[in-house]
């Protein structure tokens, strides 16, 4: 099958089969399993998941490879393909639900799928997913390092690392420019304030040449007053900057903030 693939939509196809053991491995694969897969591309990671797996969701926006995706699975009747935006399905309300997202995700929705399903209110529990490899720093990225930012600690608050493998960039057509890795996680009890939290979050990490106190102000989620009181009774300074914060402490200064 000779199918072009999109630039826009962020599209490097999954070409090596010899990547699918590791996948299964990372993700834990149960033949009980039912799976969220994101953006199937030419059904190489499809078909392996429908062949260890009691069902998958397979979510893909370009028309024209969810036409094709039906061919290729052949007499596979535990898949059900939805074509549209994998950023406007909600987990949750998939039958049968899903318990996994299983994927090599499109670079350009990789972070913000991630962090509406950690996020969101869904029956997902592990997520195996193959982004660019400066994304899968990220998600787990220390505070005081170029790597840290709002998705760090939203993931690091609801999830726990569970796998990390680097990929091959020659796995891909076309060989993207870029370096890739698979990362496997588990949903884990995050803060009873997560909404509120992820405000403070976006806030603080919006601006980041400025001091938190300054961001929250500029967002007005709080005068700068307010601000550095809050700071001060989590123990920072005035003139703290977002991204020495551990996630806990943004758990903390959110408390201290008080409702918007």
């Amino acid at each position: 099958m000779n199918v072009a693939p999109k630039k826009s939509l962020g599209q490097h196809f999954l070409v090596d089969k010899n990547l699918l053991g590791v996948i299964g491995r990372l993700a834990e694969l149960d033949a009980a399993d039912i799976v969220l897969e994101v953006g199937p591309g030419l059904g190489v990671l499809t078909r392996y998941l429908a062949d260890n797996a009691a069902f998958v969701h397979a979510v893909e926006l370009d028309r024209g490879l969810a036409d094709r995706l039906s061919e290729t699975l052949g007499d596979r009747t535990n898949v059900l393909l939805r074509h549209g935006d994998a950023l406007d399905v909600d987990p949750g309300s998939l039958e049968p639900l899903p318990g996994k997202l299983v994927a090599n995700l499109p670079y350009n929705i990789a972070t913000p799928l991630v962090a509406e399903t950690l996020g969101g209110q869904n029956a997902l529990d592990l997520w195996c997913v193959m982004v660019q490899r400066e994304v899968a720093d990220r998600f787990f990225a220390q505070p005081s390092t170029k790597a840290y930012g709002g998705v760090s600690v939203l993931v690091q608050l609801t999830a726990r690392r569970t796998g990390f493998h680097p990929v091959s960039r020659t796995v891909f057509r076309p060989v993207p420019n870029v370096d890739s890795a698979l990362v496997a996680f588990r949903r884990i009890d995050g803060p009873r304030n997560l909404p509120a939290v992820r405000r403070v979050v976006d806030a603080a990490f919006s601006h980041r040449r400025k001091t938190l106190a300054n961001s929250l102000e500029l967002a007005r989620l709080a005068t700068r007053a307010v601000a550095v009181e809050a700071l001060a009774t989590i123990g920072r300074p005035a003139d703290a900057r977002a991204e020495v914060l551990t996630p806990g402490e943004f758990v903390a200064l959110t408390d201290a903030l008080g409702p918007p």
